[in-house]
This record gives structure tokens, C-alpha cells and sequence, in this order.
């Protein structure tokens, strides 16, 4: 009834975190719950998605440690957002199956957040749940983005989620308050 999308480079750091994501998919009206991804360090690597941060899309919080005070305490506050990363995403597989699951045509960067803003529009909510954690050794597998292949298939998958989702890329995003 659940996908769990995790990534090779993803390791669970508290071991109720995967009870604690089922606790909130089960609701009526909730299509996706993402996870906090910390780095070794213990510092954010992910605490949700803002659309539109650095062009495109990135996460929020990065680098700061669980304990720091954030705006309203929002770093530690279960909410809802317009994306998270599918590093570790949890969501139901009628809700997968509905929209098509994730995009091909954004084979690495992107398909996570284009498959957050495909499950928005059929009226999901997207969950950030701060006490679901786990460690992610980003990029670890994948490596960077260092060589020209590499560059020329994130710009061009750059471009795809523009197309897609030009919209939200001008209007802005509409759980995070720029000021």
C-alpha cells in the first residue's frame, strides 16, 4: 500500500523513523511524507524543499544543527510543503500509480520535486516530518556534477522542470514567505 523511495547513500539514524512516516501517510489527504536528512556531522542536509530557492528548487536548513533556533522554529516543526527530497520519501502507491510516478525525462535532478508538485495537484498534501531521521551521504554513489556530460544533463533537466513548472517558479513558493 506504501512506497518507501530511498537511496543507496541513505542510513536510518533513529529507529522509529520509519513507524513514525506511516503515523502521517495513513491520513486522508496526505500523499507523500519526507524525512530530515542529516549529514554525518549531525547538521541538516535536507529539511524539506523550498521550489524556486537557487533557480530551481533546494533544501531548507541546510547546515544547521537540530538544537539552533530557526524562524518559528520551523527546522523541528512537523509541516506541509510543496516538495520533498525522494532521498527518503514516503508515499502511497495508489497516489504513485495516480500521477504517473516519477518523470523520465528528469533521469537524476528533479523528478523528486516534479513528483511532489504532480501529487499537489491532484490535492495531496506534502508532509516534512522532522522526526523521521536519517543519515544522507549525499552524492556519495552519484557523485557530483563535475564532468561536461554531467553538467549538460542537469542543465537540461534544469530547463524540463521550468517547463513544467513555470508557474510555481514566478509566482513563488507558497509555503515559504520570502521575507
Amino acid at each position: 500500500d506504501y512506497l518507501l523511495l530511498l537511496n543507496n547513500d541513505v542510513e536510518l539514524r533513529e529507529p522509529s523513523s520509519i513507524a513514525e512516516m506511516l503515523s502521517y501517510i495513513v491520513r486522508d489527504g496526505i500523499g507523500i511524507v519526507g524525512a530530515r536528512l542529516c549529514y554525518p556531522d549531525d547538521t541538516i542536509q535536507h529539511g524539506g524543499v523550498i521550489v524556486g530557492l537557487g533557480g530551481i528548487a533546494g533544501a531548507a536548513f541546510v547546515g544547521q544543527h537540530e538544537k539552533e533556533n530557526t524562524y518559528m522554529h520551523r527546522m523541528m516543526c512537523l509541516q506541509d510543503l510543496s516538495a520533498v527530497t525522494a532521498a527518503c520519501l514516503l508515499t502511497k502507491r495508489e497516489v504513485f500509480e495516480d500521477c504517473g510516478g516519477l518523470y523520465e525525462g528528469l533521469a537524476v535532478a528533479f523528478n523528486d520535486i516534479d513528483y511532489c508538485m504532480k501529487v499537489r495537484r491532484l490535492g495531496y498534501r506534502c508532509v516534512y516530518d522532522p522526526y523521521a531521521v536519517f543519515y544522507h551521504y549525499e552524492s556519495k554513489s552519484r557523485g557530483l556534477e563535475d564532468s561536461p556530460e554531467k553538467i549538460e544533463r542537469f542543465n537540461g533537466e534544469i530547463a524540463v522542470f521550468a517547463s513544467r513548472w513555470g508557474g510555481i517558479l514566478s509566482e513563488g513558493d507558497p509555503y515559504y514567505n520570502p521575507n
